[in-house]
């Protein structure tokens, strides 16, 4: 199993935002399980467990891993293919942010422009070396500073910009014919603290989901 994994086609991207298939993806990132063995935990029949399954394995957002006898029947064990996933811009590609359209490094808009065309293209290039089966060199960096002032932060970005520009002139080879172009990306955001989690109120009570009839196969 992946740690993570891009949805790219827009099917797909729909299919995975419906809460029950989320949640049931959830459920197999945790582990493989049969629809039966889902039927119980998410509180549905196995036959809407079932279909399902199935939409989510045409997507290949679950797979299968393994089959076990019960009874007279023979249980199809599936798991999830990554135990999380990003959805790509490119699910919705007529309308995915193109930082190129303006740019503003004051801007936090710009900045999530950034971030959309850094999931689509670390996306993309994921699913290509996947497909040559070949590594991908990659580096990122993640920290947190907390500024005494506004003021030390603009300095900061001052120092950063500079130091980061320096560099890029430095190693800079345009005329390199056997290089590769690469791009760098850094951001300065506040941190967004965790939100806390509220209990459910007790005695709280889940009502039955209607049933729809569906294919009953396992």
């Amino acid at each position: 199993m992946l740690d993570v994994t891009v949805i790219e086609d827009p099917e797909a991207a729909a299919v995975s935002l419906d809460p029950v298939r989320a949640g049931l993806l959830a459920e197999l990132a945790a582990g493989p399980a049969s629809a039966a063995m889902l039927a119980g935990r998410v509180g549905l029949p196995r036959q809407k467990v079932n279909y399902h399954l199935k939409a989510l394995e045409r997507h290949g957002l679950v797979e299968l891993a393994g089959e076990r006898r019960k009874g007279n029947v023979t249980e199809r064990l599936m798991r999830a293919t990554a135990a999380s996933y990003v959805i790509s811009p490119l699910a919705l590609a007529p309308v995915q942010p193109d930082p190129d359209r303006f740019r503003d490094q004051l801007s936090a808009r710009w900045l999530l422009a950034l971030g959309a065309r850094l999931v689509r293209d670390v996306g993309s290039l994921i699913t290509g070396a996947a497909k040559a089966r070949k590594g991908l060199a990659t580096y990122a960096l993640d920290g947190e500073v907390r500024f005494a002032s506004a003021a030390d932060r603009a300095a900061f970005i001052q120092e950063l910009t500079a130091g980061v520009g320096a560099l890029i002139r430095k190693y800079d080879a345009p005329d390199a014919e056997s290089g590769r172009d690469h791009r760098i990306v850094v951001a300065v955001h506040p941190t967004v603290k965790p939100q806390p989690q509220v209990p459910p109120p007790p005695h709280s009570e889940t009502r039955p989901q209607p049933r729809t009839p569906e294919p009953d196969s396992e």
